[in-house]
């Protein structure tokens, strides 16, 4: 089993958090240190508002011309993350969030995790690596004596079996 660096990662990032606070603290004052945390509370909320609505009319817009709204999916969940991260109280988490609210780093973003992600739908798959759109192909296997192309429209052995 392959060693995670995210265990560690969140042991570390509350104390880095914490001494973020002292720091800030020290140089800005207890009250203004307070202030900016609430203001990057209300800032995550507004901005997942705007941000999420706007790629919530992208994504409909995309899927009713029959695209697949990939970009717009990824960039929807890491407009969300962003807001999570601004509403945790931290500097560090803020930066993080406020860097992902930016879309040409959501861009960046996806570009390193599109070869790690395929989006399947209930008739197609899409791979996000190849992006390459195929759909499967649904086969129904008859016997010769199934069919044959001189049967009327009402001979068939496909009925339904509430209509009988």
């Amino acid at each position: 089993m392959p060693f995670s660096l995210v265990p560690v990662f969140f042991l570390v990032l509350p104390l880095l958090e914490i001494a973020g606070f002292i720091v800030v603290g020290r140089q800005i004052g207890v009250l203004a240190t307070i202030g900016l945390i609430i203001l990057s509370t209300v800032l995550g909320f507004v901005l997942v508002r705007i941000q999420g609505l706007g790629v919530l009319s992208r994504i409909r817009q995309i899927s009713t011309e029959g695209g697949v709204p990939d970009r717009e999916l990824v960039h929807g969940a890491m407009i969300l993350v962003a807001g999570f991260l601004l509403v945790v109280p931290g500097f560090i988490t803020s930066t993080i969030g406020l860097l992902l609210f930016i879309p040409p780093v959501r861009d960046i973003a996806w570009h390193y995790m599109r070869r790690h992600i395929i989006i399947l739908s209930e008739s197609s798959t899409f791979s996000a690596r190849t992006w390459r759109y195929s759909r499967e192909d649904k086969v129904i296997d008859l016997d010769e004596d199934e069919y044959s192309s001189s049967r009327s429209a009402g001979d068939t052995p496909w009925r339904r079996i509430d209509k009988d």
